[in-house]
């Protein structure tokens, strides 16, 4: 796979439909070139066909970089055509996947804080922070932990009978899995985490409300 089309083809990829011809003039490719493209995405998984228009969802950008990366693409090349936004999106669709409600970017107050996604499902929510960074220091990662660990706590102050989890979801695999027993989850395994979430409720952190 010649892999610099496929990477500008990531601008491309945004929700809703779109025909070949506009997205070979968003990814600056010819048309022949972008209908191979929209076709790899499509054999993959990623997105679906209706006629003449490819149709989106707000996390296939992120699929999409994910399988650019598995075919050899670099980090650096790949995240400049990526955001938060990106990362969030595919974080929501695969907890609803698993039949979980979704509330993205929750705002708290008193103090004012922001919880990108929130997975609630059988009376336990996830509290997830998206970090959509390069790989950075393990005190960086701390320092992310604690402060998620206080919009848990906020939340479940605000929430009557709630039981929370915080978690980190990055876009790398870090070096290490779990911080103060809240889990370190790279994006390609965030969905067997959720698969296996409930039997492993033992090792992480749990907050309640009081």
């Amino acid at each position: 796979m010649f892999l610099k089309p496929y990477i500008q083809g990531l601008d491309g990829i945004i929700p809703g439909g779109i025909s070949i011809k506009d997205f070979s003039t968003i990814s600056k490719t010819d048309h022949t070139i972008a209908k191979k493209i929209l076709d790899e995405l499509i054999k993959n998984g990623i997105g679906s066909k209706d006629r003449d228009s490819f149709n989106f969802d707000s996390g296939d950008r992120l699929k999409s970089a994910l399988l650019i990366l598995e075919k050899g693409a670099t980090i650096d090349e790949v995240s400049e055509h990526i955001d938060w936004k990106d990362f969030e999106g595919l974080v929501a669709e695969i907890l609803e996947s698993k039949g979980f409600g979704t509330i993205r970017n929750m705002f708290l107050t008193k103090p004012r804080m922001e919880i990108d996604v929130v997975g609630i499902k059988i009376g336990v929510a996830i509290l997830i922070d998206c970090k959509h960074w390069k790989r950075t220091s393990t005190s960086a990662i701390q320092t992310a932990v604690k402060k998620q660990i206080e919009r848990t706590k906020r939340y479940v102050s605000q929430t009557q009978g709630a039981m929370a989890i915080p978690a980190i979801v990055t876009l790398y695999e870090e070096k290490v899995s779990f911080i103060n027993k809240v889990p370190i989850v790279p994006i390609q395994k965030f969905s067997s985490f959720v698969d296996e979430f409930y039997g492993n409720l033992d090792k992480v952190e749990i907050i309640k409300s009081d």
